[in-house]
Parts: structure tokens; C-alpha cells; sequence
């Protein structure tokens, strides 16, 4: 489970979101974007998963600072596809979803492209 959490402080109470969540709500924006082929890990990620450090996202990175989200997507780019469309769609598709989801505007979303996948 994610450490850091996203608070919003009301006179009711607070209402808090965790990164684990967030991840999961990008994940699946960015695989649906047309020409992601898929959401990949970087080497170390995947070494400290099998070793069993850490259970990490595939292909996601949320934090929380100073009062922004900062998010980090690794995806693969299906072969025949505009990378730099494709980046930027997912950049939005990102952005839009964190904005409907959870009301937060001040979003970063670097989008990085870790390969391009043929079909086979």
C-alpha cells in the first residue's frame, strides 16, 4: 500500500486518497489511449519486485510534494503509431482523468516511451 496520501481538509473532516489509487486510475487512462501498446517497468523496479522489496505499479510512479501529484508513465508505443501523439495523448488522457477523478488541477504527467511493440 502507498505511503503517501493526497488530503483534503473540510469542516466535516478530511478526505484522503492514496497514491496506490491514483496509480491504478492512471494505469488504466493510459492503456486505453489508442497506440499504447503497453505499460512497462523499468530493470530495477522489476529486480526489487522479484526479490520481494516492493510490489510496484507497472508502468506507473505517483508522488505527492508539495501539493502537486507528480505522475511518471512508461509506456510502449505500438509500431506504425506518432510516438510524439501517442506521449502527448497519454499525457492528456493523465491529466483529464486525475482532474475528473479527484478534483486535484495541479498535476505534472511525464510521459516516458521505454520501446515500440510489432505485431506479430
Amino acid at each position: 500500500m502507498g505511503e503517501n496520501y493526497i488530503s483534503y481538509r473540510e469542516e466535516n473532516g478530511s478526505i484522503n486518497i492514496s497514491e496506490d489509487v491514483i496509480s491504478s486510475i492512471v494505469r488504466t487512462a493510459a492503456a486505453d489511449v489508442e497506440g499504447v501498446s503497453g505499460l512497462s517497468v523499468t530493470a530495477g523496479a522489476e529486480l526489487a519486485e522479484m526479490i520481494g522489496l516492493k510490489t510496484l505499479p507497472k508502468g506507473v510512479k505517483v508522488r505527492f510534494e508539495n501539493n502537486r501529484i507528480l505522475v511518471d508513465t512508461i509506456i510502449s508505443v505500438s509500431y506504425g503509431c506518432n510516438v510524439v501523439s501517442v506521449a502527448k495523448n497519454v499525457q492528456d488522457a493523465v491529466r483529464n482523468v486525475i482532474l475528473s477523478s479527484t478534483g486535484f488541477e495541479d498535476a505534472e504527467v511525464n510521459v516516458h516511451v521505454s520501446g515500440i511493440s510489432f505485431d506479430r
